[in-house]
């Protein structure tokens, strides 16, 4: 009889056990695993997005919608170009348009 008695306990600690573990898991926050992988622990960390977003100086096209950084300068790289006589054709007046004609 003290064999059964004695699994009987086993049993029962083991029950006791197990719903005091997961009392202590809803109290605190913890995850019970079941042997799989879950991904919590990537889950757990802080969030790092913000300290991110902080690294890079704000956008100068946000604060002035319609600016483009490097137009300016391509504008003047294209006027200094065509009083030299060396910018690009207008869009229809190229090598191929005059081909066709």
């Amino acid at each position: 009889m003290s064999g059964a008695g004695s699994s009987l306990k086993a049993v029962m600690n083991a029950a006791a056990l197990q719903g005091v573990a997961e009392a202590t898991a809803r109290i605190f926050g913890h995850v019970i695993g079941n042997g799989m992988r879950s991904g919590h622990k990537i889950l757990r960390r802080k969030p790092i997005g913000k300290k991110v977003l902080e690294w890079y100086p704000p956008s100068v096209c946000r604060a002035y919608p319609g600016f483009t950084p490097g137009e300016e300068e391509r504008l003047e790289r294209l006027e200094r170009m065509r009083r030299q006589g060396k910018a690009p054709p207008k869009k229809g007046q190229g090598k191929r348009a005059a081909k066709r004609k």
